[in-house]
């Protein structure tokens, strides 16, 4: 009687060194780094267009004022990019944060204040405060249709960035990431702070913005480095 061999063939996997996490797979990744340059990169633009556009001064003009103006397309084209930028790295993080209580609201959250750059960039903000050149000095005294919208998309963006830290510092908690979590509870009263502050100064605003723009970028890189595993 001739024997057959009924074993069924197995799959060999690569072995993983202990109390090492898995590569983080190349999609996600590059969607984080998306959502790492985007606040870098509106910062930048706007530090270098405020130093060289006739007329603006950052200590009476907001950066959303670059958009006016015949070279207002750059600031244009920033406000766009960085919207899709910080829309690919919620995306990133929905695909790292799967399954765990913060990844569903965190990127959703953060996905709103990705579009509420694109719609910045479509509506305008008013003219104002000597900018663009020949401009008069005073303070726009009611606000047009398009800054309406422009002014209501940041407002509406920004809430939802505060609220997307909160959920955030849940989920670094939950991993004893007792600094981290704390941080995340911090910066958006530093936010709704500096935006309170911009009826009396326009640098408060900056600052309140710049701040979440920027611990954005901090968040999302923490996110992309892989949590370690337990040893077995």
């Amino acid at each position: 009687m001739i024997e057959k061999d009924l074993r069924m063939p197995q799959t060999l996997t690569a072995p993983t060194a202990p109390g090492l996490a898995p590569a983080r797979p190349a999609a996600p990744r590059s969607l984080l780094v998306c959502g790492i340059a985007a606040g870098p990169l509106f910062l930048a633009a706007g530090l270098a267009q405020g130093v060289t556009r006739d007329g603006f001064d950052f200590t009476r003009n907001a950066l959303s004022q670059l958009s006016l103006g015949g070279l207002g397309w750059i600031q244009v084209t920033v406000f766009l990019f960085t919207g899709l930028l910080v829309i690919g790295g919620a995306i990133g993080i929905r695909q790292v944060l799967h399954g765990s209580p913060a990844g569903t609201w965190a990127p959703w959250l953060l996905g709103v204040f990705g579009a509420s750059f694109l719609v910045a960039g479509v509506f305008r903000a008013d003219p104002g405060a000597g900018f663009p050149a020949g401009t008069p000095e005073d303070r726009v005294p009611s606000l047009s249709a398009h800054g309406t919208v422009h002014l209501l998309s940041g407002a509406v963006g920004y809430l939802a960035l505060c609220a997307a830290f909160l959920v955030l510092a849940r989920h670094f908690a939950g991993q004893r990431r007792r600094g981290w979590a704390l941080a995340c509870r911090l910066v958006p009263v530093g936010i709704l702070a500096g935006f309170a502050g911009s009826s009396a100064t326009v640098p408060a605003f900056t600052a309140g913005a710049g701040l979440g723009l920027l611990w954005l970028t901090a968040v999302t890189a923490r996110l992309a480095i892989p949590a370690p595993t337990a040893q077995p």
